[in-house]
């Protein structure tokens, strides 16, 4: 016999959805009960047992309530279930003291969690609280000098939660800088324009400028400028008139003024860091840009594998060899897959007469890494343009040069390792033999060792021509190797080659795009990583680009083996499928330069 009609009593205190909502348990202890009944033949207290909706006379919530243990006991043993039913719709007058609602019957633990995550909302709420006065006293408040926005014009964007300060002798050097057609005159110049779109309707000044209103994420902090120019007392002992001593002056007065911040200069020279540190001033220098502290953990592109390397790997080894290269494949699971890089090259040691194995990482998926063993450029037969490998890095390098798959290839070694002639060799074969690419267009930073000379005559090729000895060098050395064809052949080889090698300057290269190119760009330790960004965007389809350079033979101010833009592009494209770097690590120009390398 079915349930009879509930109260119209029910609907009235309930809206529609709600009504449902909290029907549904009711429901399910509908099907239990009679499923239960159907299998007894009567209705027991069982099936008494489980929750029924309820509503009280007055407007309190309804609670699914469950007999007692004593009424189960006194309730009698067959009944109709009309009759208990209709009793246990009865309205019950509302508890005493609130309680939380109950839905269902659970004998769970898991039941008391509802109740407990008020509390927890509370604590971790109250705990947030507590915390954001300590992490206001943290954030600091960073004084710039002119040279770090010189050196990277969004250095204002880079610090993050902390606060930016600039003196007006900061915005006077920037003033000083910006003429002229230098990469730091183009800096100060863009400086100059992003502090005038902050500025634009930006509020009073006094109050702090919100970074992110140029639309960075990272910068949460507020540009502040010296709006005070009276109350700054000099440093004693040291001159008024120079712009590093007021700066510091500006330091010492923001101290004093205000005491609960962390004020830090962060300067890239390094005489003004170590007067601000005389002075008991905080200072540091940008590291945003910095790659590395110690130039010792660069990436080497080289790994040597442990002698037991085929006994960890060799579980489940699969190898096949390619008919058309002549390479050999070996796909390898074991624990050093998991330290590798794509592009990486290995080599292990050769013992008790076993042969030498030198492979390149192909591919990494997941613990599994696809090695692939190398095209052997020491052999005669296997010569660049007349040009033999050496030693096991230039062989490294001569794989990854005359691979067209790679794009990008940074070579660094010490003077007489080798970089410039593999890496014009490869190219003559490519552009001549080959005909992968158009021309080779070499290009270098202009950073003068000793004084600069002035201004030269000529062309653009003839200004560089000074800059390019290293290339001229090369190319006698190159245009030698061929014997058999006699002077003449060899004058026909010169004229061939000058007219597929072009020498470009660096100030020129913005703007252009270069097509089935093959770019050198020598001397890049020079480069800082914005250059480095530019000449490298200037890649169009079918373009190689190779970087050399030497970290140890920086010649541009302010400018570190950390912050190289060499370094710089050696971290950012490791590990990428089109790249390739190796460190070249054995001098081979003579045992003289070998000789004044180690001892000088």
């Amino acid at each position: 016999m079915p349930l009879p009609t509930p109260p119209s009593k029910l609907g009235s205190l309930l809206p529609p959805d709600e009504y449902k909502a909290k029907a549904r348990p009711a429901k399910a202890a509908k099907k239990s009960a009679e499923g239960d009944a159907s299998t007894a033949g009567d209705y027991g207290p069982a099936s008494v047992a489980q929750p029924m909706i309820e509503a009280a006379n007055t407007a309190a919530p309804l609670r699914a309530v469950a007999p007692s243990a004593q009424d189960a006991a006194s309730a009698p043993a067959r009944g109709r279930k009309t009759k208990q039913t209709a009793a246990l719709l009865q309205p019950m007058p509302a508890p005493a003291e609130p309680a939380a609602p109950v839905v269902a019957r659970n004998d769970k633990p898991a039941a008391d969690k509802p109740a407990a995550a008020p509390a927890r909302d509370t604590g971790a709420t109250t705990k947030s609280r507590s915390r954001k006065p300590a992490e206001a006293e943290q954030q600091k408040l960073f004084v710039l000098d002119t040279n770090v926005l010189m050196h990277d014009p969004s250095s204002l964007f880079r610090f993050e939660e902390h606060d930016v300060y600039l003196p007006m002798m900061t915005l006077e050097e920037l003033d000083n800088h910006k003429k002229g057609m230098s990469e730091v005159a183009r800096n100060a110049r863009q400086v100059s324009r992003t502090l005038d779109a902050l500025v634009a309707d930006g509020g009073p000044i006094s109050a702090g400028i919100p970074l992110s209103r140029l639309g960075s994420r990272e910068a949460l902090g507020r540009l502040y400028f010296q709006t005070k120019l009276t109350d700054i007392a000099p440093v004693e002992g040291l001159p008024e008139g120079k712009a590093d001593n007021q700066i510091l002056g500006v330091v010492r007065a923001l101290q004093r003024d205000r005491p609960d911040r962390q004020v830090v200069l962060v300067s890239k020279d390094i005489n003004m860091r170590i007067k601000a540190h005389a002075l008991g001033l905080p200072a540091e220098d940008y590291f945003n840009d910095q790659v590395l502290e110690d130039s010792d953990l660069l990436y080497t592109g080289v790994r040597e594998l442990p002698q037991d390397f085929w006994t960890k790997h060799a579980k489940g080894m699969e190898s096949w060899q390619d008919t058309k290269t002549g390479t050999t494949y070996y796909r390898v699971t074991g624990p050093l897959v998991a330290s590798m890089l794509v592009n990486e090259f290995v080599y292990l040691e050769p013992q008790n007469g076993e042969p030498t194995f030198h492979a390149i990482v192909r591919e990494l998926n997941g613990k599994t890494a696809l090695l692939q063993t190398l095209r052997d450029y020491s052999h005669h037969k296997n010569n660049v343009w007349g040009i033999t490998a050496r030693n096991r890095e230039q062989n490294f390098a001569l794989n990854l040069l005359m691979n067209p798959e790679i794009d990008f290839v940074t070579l660094l070694g010490q003077a007489g390792t080798g970089k410039t002639l593999v890496a014009l060799a490869a190219g003559l074969a490519q552009v001549l033999d080959d005909k992968r690419y158009n021309e080779i267009i070499v290009t270098r930073a202009t950073v003068p060792v000793g004084e600069d000379i002035g201004f030269l005559p000529g062309t653009e090729e003839e200004k560089m021509q000074p800059w390019m000895g290293a290339f001229d060098d090369n190319l006698e050395v190159l245009q030698k190797t061929d014997d058999a064809a006699g002077e003449w052949g060899r004058a026909a080889t010169q004229e061939l080659i000058r007219s597929r090698l072009k020498v470009k300057s660096m100030n020129f290269m913005r703007g252009r795009t270069f097509v089935d190119k093959y770019l050198i760009i020598d001397e890049a330790q020079n480069l800082t990583p914005k250059q480095m960004k530019t000449l490298v965007t200037r890649a169009g389809p079918g373009t190689k680009i190779v970087c050399l350079g030497n970290i140890a033979q920086i010649d541009t101010p302010y400018l570190t083996e950390g912050s190289s833009g060499l370094t710089y592009v050696v971290d950012r494209f490791k590990g990428w499928g089109h790249s390739g770097h190796v460190t070249l690590a054995r001098g081979e120009r003579s045992r003289l330069a070998d000789y004044a390398s180690d001892i000088l």
